[in-house]
């Protein structure tokens, strides 16, 4: 979709944007952690439970058919968001990191072992590292890890070098949550195919952002969460390739996941129930489909091209700010609206402390990125992240107080007398 977003009518949308933080409006900046919700998500919550709600594929009852029509309506909305052609190869799960784990534990166990590797990047979000290390104790899978360009961008040419034939999977994050960084998604699932491996892409900082498809991607695995996207905490989706996930044993037993139970054995279902053991998150489910409605009709391509004009003049004015260390690439064609920085001197937690005494909310510390925060050579960051219904009298705002802070801590720190 083309043209402008309407902006005011947008903001107008997220009741909590009218609230006051420490007497001040609330500049919300930390989207990469989690976003705000607008009121069509809030009201799909409430009007599920006040009119819907019962257990989903198992009972007999208006509620129950109505409860799993809605939710099965919101797994084909999922499908259609990312381009997958089967409702049934979307898997609801808790979050991201379940869905990874689910890779890790029901794939992963299953076909990987002690002469396999799996390459991962430098700038993994524990959720894409912590299962793999769990993974290579347990059944001696080696992992290799791609690094970074000096600026902060995924090196592809030694991605090229690094696989081998030994590389079962190679797992990376479509962009980055501290660096903003962009990865040639394309060129690394080509990649990983050339060399006879799978690819799981996580997707947790792309999916609200911009457009994406599976099936240009042509990825194997993708992970992403609700609450990244305008939806509730407590859904995830795993998508995976119908015959990957039809190879793959469940990863929780209990009930819907089965199609007969004996005393001894049991058959699991069929796609994607035998992934979704026990009752699931419902209520969230269909939400997340509200949620879904409200990014397709504004639009990821206007949402992308105001998250850039964003962070273009964040970029600018970060710039012509003197110790202040901004990381990750500056042309903002190669980076999301994800900012990360320090001030000389200050720490993250003070940076982040100060600026909410503004009514400012940004993240600081390693951001579940440790590893990256050892090859910045930095204990931590603030990081500041925009979103659809952010301004630019917002980046001004989130300049100022930058400023604010550094002379405040400047001042401390300068000899007395």
């Amino acid at each position: 979709m083309g043209g402008l977003m309407d902006l005011e009518g947008i903001r107008a949308d997220f009741p909590i944007l009218k609230r006051l933080v420490h007497g001040k409006p609330l500049i919300y900046l930390d989207n990469a952690a989690t976003t705000q919700k607008p009121r069509s998500v809030i009201d799909a919550l409430s009007r599920f439970y006040e009119n819907h709600n019962a257990n989903i594929h198992r009972g007999v009852h208006t509620l129950s058919d109505e409860a799993t029509q809605l939710v099965e309506e919101a797994r084909a909305k999922t499908a259609a968001f990312i381009g997958a052609s089967k409702p049934q190869t979307i898997v609801f799960t808790r979050n991201a990191t379940e869905a990874i784990n689910l890779i890790a534990y029901a794939w992963g166990r299953k076909f990987l072992g002690p002469q396999d590797e799996v390459l991962l990047t430098e700038m993994e979000h524990h959720s894409n590292l912590v299962p793999w290390q769990m993974l290579s104790r347990e059944k001696g899978v080696r992992l290799r890890f791609v690094p970074m360009t000096a600026d902060g961008r995924l090196d592809v040419e030694a991605a090229g070098r690094i696989i081998t034939p030994k590389t079962k999977l190679v797992a990376f994050t479509a962009a980055s949550n501290v660096l903003g960084s962009l990865t040639p998604v394309e060129k690394i699932t080509a990649l990983a195919r050339a060399n006879g491996a799978l690819s799981l892409v996580d997707a947790s900082q792309w999916a609200p952002h911009r457009p994406m498809s599976v099936s240009a991607w042509n990825c194997d695995f993708l992970a992403f969460s609700s609450h990244k996207m305008l939806g509730p905490t407590g859904i995830g989706v795993l998508y995976g390739r119908e015959e990957l996930l039809d190879a793959m044993d469940p990863f929780m037993g209990g009930g819907d996941m089965i199609s007969r139970v004996f005393l001894e054995r049991f058959t699991p279902n069929v796609l994607p129930h035998k992934f979704e053991a026990g009752t699931p998150s419902i209520a969230d489910a269909v939400s997340f489909g509200a949620a879904l409605d409200y990014l397709t009709c504004v639009g990821l391509s206007r949402i992308a091209a105001h998250e850039e004009s964003l962070t273009r003049r964040a970029l600018e004015l970060f710039k012509a700010e003197p110790g202040v260390q901004v990381y990750g690439p500056q042309d903002t064609s190669e980076r999301g609206g994800v900012i990360s920085f320090n001030i000389e001197g200050v720490h993250a937690h003070d940076v982040g402390t100060a600026f909410d005494l503004e009514g400012i909310a940004i993240r600081a510390g390693h951001h579940c990125c440790q590893p990256l925060m050892m090859r910045l050579k930095v204990p931590g960051t603030a990081r500041a992240s925009f979103y659809l219904y952010n301004t630019l009298e917002e980046v001004e705002a989130l300049v100022a107080a930058l400023r604010k802070t550094r002379d405040f801590f400047l001042r401390r720190a300068a000899p007395v007398g």
